[in-house]
């Protein structure tokens, strides 16, 4: 069975875990496959969105058993690699000049709580559940830290990684780690419109433009913050899309992106 699905549709890409009897969760080759996958709707000049969802009832239940015990043998090596190939992978889906929606049907839990936490927008069923449990079996979310700081800021960042809670979806909507809550039935329908709302209705280059500001300026004093801020601010005005845009403006007609 493919671990994962992929297609395409109205420029937006799907891209579908497909370990339901695993309970979706994370082993090499599943990471293998997404990182792939995200890499080549990133490149694809015809997508705009990108939406991660998972076949089952559960989202994605972290690292699976087999996958844990193996990692009681592995050399440092083999350890390493191992992280390096995960890191890559919430690299890739973070620093996608697409926007990238987390459509969330079942619970997210440890790594797969960390590939909610590396996604632009957020859409959750109310029964998920969500949380970081690494330190309740002697291990510990390394590498979400990094971006759970950036999105919850330190505070609610260590109360979910250094209790390994699970915490119910509107408790996630209020840290701001999901952005919208909807039922099951309509999920589906919210996640095609929200992306719709975006292929139509917004500039490709502006959003990979913002999306780098977005995930570069954090990490920089403000005045490099204010002067990376300039030159994607000059870059964009020499653009197209800025050109179409202003003109259809000025005009007072519907641009279609």
């Amino acid at each position: 069975m493919d671990l994962i699905a992929y297609n395409k549709s109205e420029r937006v890409a799907n891209i579908t875990i497909n370990r339901p009897g695993k309970r979706n969760a994370l082993n090499p080759e599943l990471v293998t496959s997404l990182t792939k996958a995200f890499d080549a709707a990133s490149e694809d000049e015809d997508v705009k969105v990108i939406i991660l969802k998972s076949n089952g009832d559960v989202f994605s239940a972290g690292a699976d058993l087999e996958y844990l015990q193996q990692l009681q043998n592995n050399t440092n090596e083999e350890n390493f690699h191992d992280t390096i190939a995960l890191k890559e992978l919430f690299l890739s889906i973070y620093r996608s000049p697409k926007l990238v929606i987390a459509q969330v049907e079942g619970h997210a839990i440890a790594g797969g709580c960390g590939l909610v936490s590396v996604c632009d927008i957020v859409f959750s069923v109310p029964e998920a559940k969500f949380g970081y449990t690494e330190v309740k079996i002697g291990f510990i979310p390394a590498l979400v830290t990094c971006f759970l700081v950036r999105k919850l800021g330190e505070g609610r960042a260590k109360e979910m990684l250094l209790s390994g809670e699970l915490i119910d979806a509107n408790t996630a909507s209020d840290y701001g780690l999901i952005n919208f809550i909807v039922n099951k039935e309509g999920i589906s329908i919210s996640v095609s419109a929200y992306a719709q709302k975006i292929v139509q209705g917004t500039s490709a280059n502006s959003i990979a433009l913002s999306k780098e500001l977005l995930t570069s300026v954090q990490d920089l004093s403000l005045d490099e913050g204010l002067n990376l801020a300039v030159s994607l601010n000059v870059k964009t005005r020499s653009s197209t899309d800025c050109k179409r845009g202003i003109a259809a403006f000025l005009n007072k007609e519907k641009l279609e992106w």
